[in-house]
């Protein structure tokens, strides 16, 4: 299924960047549907799609957290991420600022599950603990599924090529608040009890490129768009234990080597007008 999303989203692409010469020339005996659709000051539409969103990670050195792995092990620590096909749907708000550009708002829901794998030699078997933190016996790996939810909310500005018959290329982007309706962020539990918790609120990015074609009684946008998270999402684990010699907390063994945990994404929109 991942193959076929990432073969759409590149044949997409291609189409949109370079449109075959057989398409123009057929477009030039083609009467324009909806020849005023664009003189609208404002247009309402609704989307759906599918999108494909994994998490960057960036990890702390090892001297900057308080742990009882051996020296040596610490370069072992990653995360992997396996992320699932997740589906996309919303309204559109469209207002027209120039007969190329428009600014749009986007309210919708965006829905996907992600399998996190902690490779961590702390939690490997017979890795001694001196003072006293849990050992997670009889396996090196955990893991963690994170199903989301998000409300998506973006402002966006939308950058359009003269209308050629019945096409329009364009380019979009712009910046989004999402609200994340699965988060665990007031939970009390943590990865020690199998809860890995996130934030209910982050700011992101957008960026994207599509193509309008106006039928007889609608305009159809397929868009395809790269989304990025602008703040740390993860939540650290509580502190269960410190250092007998420091003082300091101990780091956990899943967030613990973690420095930067945010959405990263790319998805396909199909809209109608």
């Amino acid at each position: 299924m991942k193959k076929v999303f990432l073969l759409s989203l590149i044949v997409l692409i291609l189409g949109i960047s370079n449109i075959d010469a057989q398409v123009i020339r057929g477009q030039k005996d083609r009467i324009e549907n909806l020849p005023n659709f664009d003189k609208k000051t404002l247009r309402f539409g609704f989307y759906l799609g599918m999108n494909n969103n994994s998490y960057k990670i960036s990890y702390l050195a090892q001297e900057e957290w308080i742990n009882p792995i051996p020296p040596e092990k610490v370069d072992d620590l990653f995360v992997s991420v396996d992320a699932s096909l997740g589906f996309n749907l919303g309204f559109v708000i469209d207002y027209r600022l120039h007969k190329n550009i428009s600014l749009r708002f986007e309210p919708g829901l965006m829905s996907n599950t992600k399998k996190l794998t902690f490779i961590n030699p702390y939690l490997y078997e017979g890795v001694s603990d001196p003072d006293g933190l849990p050992i997670y016996s009889g396996t090196d790996i955990k893991e963690r599924e994170i199903s989301s939810t998000y409300l998506h909310l973006p402002l966006l500005l939308k950058f359009s090529t003269n209308r050629y018959k019945n096409i329009r290329p364009y380019i979009i982007g712009g910046a989004s608040y999402d609200y994340n309706f699965s988060s665990n962020e007031k939970n009390s539990k943590d990865n020690y009890d199998a809860e890995f918790r996130m934030t209910s609120s982050s700011f992101m990015y957008e960026v994207g490129i599509g193509m309008d074609f106006y039928f007889h009684y609608f305009k159809f946008s397929p868009s395809v768009r790269g989304i990025f998270a602008l703040n740390n999402e993860m939540i650290r684990d509580n502190v269960h234990k410190k250092s007998p010699v420091s003082g300091q907390p101990y780091s956990s063994p899943w967030t613990g080597p973690i420095d930067y945990f945010g959405t990263r994404g790319v998805y396909l929109n199909l809209t109608f007008q």
